[in-house]
């Protein structure tokens, strides 16, 4: 498997994952989880700032798929397949239509670094 095939096999268990995290079937821990693990992929903050070199991106290599493989343990076999498929048809026509579902994280991350630069404000 190259590189480009490993991106594009985590980003559909990312949408799948966003997709599991509505169905019914699925816990509510692992729906938490689901969400963790989509909005620290989806989020501009990591554990290690990816300026620093090689460390930068270890973090995504490695505790990115393992939020992945963990919530593919919490989750039904017959519901991740049945997302998966939903997740290839999200991608078919370019960008998803429901783009909007972004706000709430860019809310809150806007809301953390408020509050992080606000001691240093006049």
């Amino acid at each position: 498997m190259n590189l480009k095939e490993i991106i594009n096999e985590i980003t559909l268990q990312l949408a799948a994952l966003s997709l599991a995290y509505k169905h019914p079937q699925v816990s509510w821990p692992a729906k938490l989880l689901c969400v963790l693990t989509v909005g620290y992929a989806l989020s501009p903050i990591d554990f290690i700032p990816d300026f620093i070199p090689f460390l930068g991106y270890l973090d995504d290599l490695i505790i990115l798929p393992f939020l992945i493989w963990l919530c593919l343990k919490m989750i039904p076999s017959p519901v991740m397949l049945q997302c998966r498929e939903s997740a290839k048809d999200l991608w078919k026509n370019g960008k998803p239509k429901k783009w909007y579902y972004a706000i709430p994280i860019i809310l809150l991350w806007a809301l953390l670094l408020f509050l992080v630069v606000r001691p240093f404000l006049p």
